[in-house]
């Protein structure tokens, strides 16, 4: 009986500490939603393209994207652009913050997720899904389109040049 009790008291100790777990795994991921996404399909031979998205955070507290990863490349960066010396260079980044009610805009010729060394290419109408990783340590897993930058539908400015990556 004794043994029992042990093995009992055991079980509730540790459905509870899975489900306190699970808790803190949510965290920042339930504020966070992903508007618009996509994936620039990249050239024939291309070995690498970029994802972009409005990134939205309805909590009170700031959050950063940390990391990104998806099954399609074998490397996925944060990265952004820089002017330097009039120079467009792309420069990786250690995170995204996204502030407390407000939002990280992922585009063209800005912040955008990077995806290097493409496993296969990607078609227009295929699906990459991109898990978004946050400072404390919840992430979100997003199914992100990839789209034809000539085919039209993609959104773009005047002030958004179209870069190769």
């Amino acid at each position: 009986m004794k043994f029992f009790r042990c093995s009992l008291l055991a079980s509730t100790l540790l459905a509870a500490s899975s489900l306190a777990t699970t808790a803190l795994a949510a965290g920042a991921a339930d504020s966070i939603t992903v508007v618009d996404p996509y994936v620039r399909q990249a050239p024939p031979g291309a070995p690498a393209t970029g994802a972009f998205m409005v990134i939205r955070n309805s909590g009170s507290k700031e959050i950063k994207v940390i990391k990104a990863d998806n099954p399609a490349s074998k490397l996925t960066e944060l990265h952004t652009h820089l002017n330097e010396g009039g120079m467009m260079k792309m420069r990786q980044v250690a995170n995204i913050p996204v502030a407390a009610g407000g939002e990280a805009v992922l585009k063209p010729g800005g912040l955008h997720v990077m995806l290097i060394d493409l496993k296969t290419q990607l078609k227009d109408g295929d699906t990459v899904p991109i898990t978004l990783s946050f400072d404390d340590g919840s992430s979100k897993k997003i199914d992100v389109p990839v789209k034809n930058p000539m085919a039209g539908g993609m959104p773009m400015k005047p002030d958004m040049p179209m870069h190769k990556h």
